[in-house]
């Protein structure tokens, strides 16, 4: 049996979800859900919570749907809402403690991941952090945000922006160095 979509054309789509079509907003949810939920994930270590979240971001969606205007990606406006969303849920839950000390910037040498390497840990690594950190860690290595955009974001200075992510990427290679030598026997 051959499966036939009922829209393929996102524009279409969007404009029908816009209309209240119940199957378009359905087809909308279905089609995002899953990589949102990864992104609400990267914030929010609960799985739980951050499904709560993904669905508040998909509420906040499709209420704003006609303040899409297709001059980017939509699969990236809906990211950006559910980035906000997720944010928003941590500072609401007072979970975020940004830590104001400044390091020098001496950027470490990059953390590189073998491809043997389990991604569940590396999440689990990520997951650790302080939430600071993490949410810095994530909002620009991950999501690929600039500290400025994410000082605006954070209301945070840029400096501390950068001592956040400096400070994230020391610890995670120091548990990655720390798994390598557990890794070998040689500890």
């Amino acid at each position: 049996m051959k499966i036939i979509s009922f829209y393929n054309n996102e524009k279409v789509l969007i404009r029908k979800a816009i209309a209240g079509h119940p199957n378009a907003q359905r087809a909308i949810y279905e089609k995002f859900a899953p990589k949102m939920l990864g992104v609400c994930r990267q914030y929010i270590k609960d799985l739980h919570y951050a499904e709560d979240v993904m669905i508040n971001g998909f509420v906040k969606v499709f209420k704003s749907l006609n303040a899409f205007r297709h001059e980017g990606s939509f699969e990236g406006w809906i990211r950006q809402i559910m980035v906000r969303e997720a944010i928003s849920y941590l500072r609401k839950k007072q979970f975020v403690v940004f830590d104001d000390e400044v390091y020098e910037y001496n950027i470490p040498n990059q953390i590189t991941f073998s491809s043997s390497m389990d991604i569940e840990y590396i999440q689990r690594l990520i997951d650790n952090l302080p939430e600071g950190y993490k949410m810095v860690f994530v909002l620009y290595a991950i999501e690929g945000y600039k500290h400025s955009e994410i000082a605006e974001m954070l209301d945070i200075t840029e400096s501390t922006s950068k001592s956040q992510l400096f400070k994230a990427r020391r610890l995670l290679q120091d548990k990655l160095k720390e798994q390598s030598i557990l890794g070998y026997g040689t500890h």
